[in-house]
């Protein structure tokens, strides 16, 4: 089992290890682990994923359900939590999300523009601010412009900088495809090496290894492969994200696998809010209980 890096480990100015304490200390477990909620999916994917849950559209229901969860934080775009963060503000942590785009366009050169900006964040009361960074688009350039920003003022105002690192483009799919070991491994260490503090990835699937690069062509087992994300990430705190809603199983087994590498812990979204609010509930006591293994020492 691998050890994820303490606080004091990880090089930060004083406003972000304070922000960083409050999420992972004084919320969720309060034993140094972090499960988010993420509700960035409907800029992103459109209301088709609140179709299974149609409770779920109403925003003011997924700031409610991260409460009475017990989340460590709700991931928001600014419009959302201009108008629903308020009637919970101090109860939960926001994560401010920054940039993101629609699913229409081709993302063949992806790029995800900013929308809003480090100071909004510190307005709205928020803990961490969230940057999409597509790892491998032919877009790169501007995407490193407008995160160069991002980080500058994210240290400036001692935020902390949670980078959802995602392979995309033509490049990528044709090396294995988004959530491929190889393109999730090189985007874990694109964010360490860019100054991320908390890096969102999808889980590898070392079966997937169609063009990938030589290195990433034995067999690797699935928890070989987070292990080496996780260290690809340095002292970059790793978040483990859910995606398509599955199995309740398989997440479970991918909860304890990202653990078990030494994650910080896990962002589910459509996992948890695609439910019925009881079985959101019950499926999120499950997610904990394995958080409450994996305390930090």
């Amino acid at each position: 089992m691998e050890t994820r890096p303490s606080l004091r480990e990880l090089g930060l100015n004083s406003g972000k290890k304070t922000r960083l304490h409050r999420i992972l200390f004084q919320h969720g477990l309060r034993n140094g682990t972090a499960f988010f909620l993420p509700y960035d999916q409907g800029l992103e994917h459109g209301p088709r994923d609140f179709f299974a849950n149609p409770q779920a559209s109403d925003p003011a229901y997924i700031v409610k359900l991260a409460v009475t969860g017990g989340f460590n934080g709700i991931a928001l775009q600014i419009g959302l939590a201009e108008k629903f963060y308020w009637d919970y503000a101090g109860e939960v942590p926001l994560i401010l999300k920054l940039n993101g785009k629609t699913d229409i366009p081709s993302d063949a050169e992806a790029l995800s523009p900013l929308h809003a900006s480090v100071e909004d964040a510190v307005r709205l009361g928020a803990d961490a601010v969230g940057y999409t960074l597509y790892v491998g688009s032919p877009a790169q350039e501007a995407d490193f412009a407008q995160y160069r920003k991002v980080r500058e003022d994210a240290h400036r105002f001692g935020m902390p900088l949670i980078v959802w690192a995602y392979p995309r483009g033509a490049a990528i799919a044709a090396k294995g495809g988004n959530d491929s070991f190889y393109a999730v491994d090189y985007a874990a260490r694109v964010a360490s090496e860019l100054g991320a503090d908390v890096v969102k990835v999808n889980f590898p699937h070392p079966e997937k290894t169609s063009g990938v690069k030589p290195a990433y062509q034995s067999e690797f087992s699935s928890q070989q492969a987070i292990d080496q994300v996780v260290r690809s990430a340095n002292h970059t705190l790793v978040l483990v994200s859910g995606g398509e809603k599955a199995g309740d199983e398989a997440m479970l087994r991918k909860a304890q696998q990202a653990m078990d590498a030494g994650g910080l812990g896990l962002i589910f979204g459509r996992n948890v809010w695609q439910r019925p609010w009881d079985e959101s509930l019950r499926f999120v006591e499950s997610l904990q209980e394995i958080l409450a293994t994996h305390p930090s020492k």
